[in-house]
């Protein structure tokens, strides 16, 4: 898992903006759209860059790592 050390950044820029909920819920259940999600943010790299942008690709596509982040958001889980 290695977005994990980016996980606290995501989750406290969600809960900013009320979102944490919403993107839980659609970790969740839009997993098969993920994969899309993934390869439209590495489509955008050249655009957006950075290592945060590739950790999220990388983390949209590993799928225990998208429910662990998932309940990590719910708070059930630490990183």
């Amino acid at each position: 898992m290695q977005s994990q050390p980016a996980w606290s950044q995501w989750a406290d820029s969600l809960r900013r903006l009320k979102l944490d909920g919403l993107v839980a819920w659609f970790l969740e259940a839009g997993s098969p759209l993920t994969v899309l999600g993934a390869q439209a943010i590495y489509i955008s790299q050249p655009f957006l860059g950075g290592e945060r942008t590739n950790a999220l690709a990388h983390m949209l596509e590993d799928e225990n790592e998208m429910q662990a982040f998932a309940r990590y958001l719910r708070g059930e889980v630490l990183p």
